[in-house]
């Protein structure tokens, strides 16, 4: 018998779950969980933090993976936009994935990206893909394709407002 097969002795309040407000993921409460991100649930934003804690140790070395976790947090943040808030995680996509900018140029200057992007868009209903996809498919994926794969889907997923975005990543690019 292993642990996996040994009923556990959590009760059902430890084992409850929650909806994140952003992506709507479904994950374990963790009301403990260190470090708030706005318009994420403590539970996603533990998970974020530790899918990407390899890539934040190893960034300050590598401008690759400094690039990937740009990215990843560009995608985290445009599934987690707070109502009225500048769409600038939405438009750093644009910027990357349709303009060709690496993440890190895309993010910088933060105030301009920040000054251009469009006010109070309503996100998608539903995400294709969220961060528990991402750690879920972490033991058979490497982490690379899935932050790609995961910033296309987000940026696929905003399709209703991409005209929008992209304007607003056109005035970046020109201002």
């Amino acid at each position: 018998m292993t642990a996996a097969d040994t009923p556990s002795s959590a009760t059902p309040d430890e084992l409850r779950t929650t909806v994140c407000p952003g992506c709507g993921a479904v994950l374990v409460a963790t009301p403990d969980a260190a470090g708030r991100h706005p318009g994420a649930s403590p539970s996603c934003w533990a998970l974020f933090s530790v899918t990407v804690r390899g890539l934040r140790d190893e960034a300050g070395q590598d401008a690759r993976t400094a690039a990937l976790l740009q990215l990843a947090r560009d995608t985290y943040d445009a599934q987690h936009l707070l109502p009225g808030a500048p769409a600038s995680a939405a438009v750093r996509l644009c910027l990357a994935l349709e303009r060709g900018h690496e993440p890190l140029a895309a993010a910088a200057p933060p105030e301009r990206v920040d000054a251009a992007a469009p006010q109070g868009l309503q996100p998608p209903a539903r995400w294709t893909t969220t961060v528990a996809d991402l750690a879920a498919d972490l033991d058979v994926v490497d982490l690379p394709a899935l932050v790609g794969a995961w910033a296309d889907v987000t940026w696929a997923d905003w399709a209703a407002s991409a005209d929008e975005l992209r304007r607003a990543a056109d005035v970046v690019l020109t201002s």
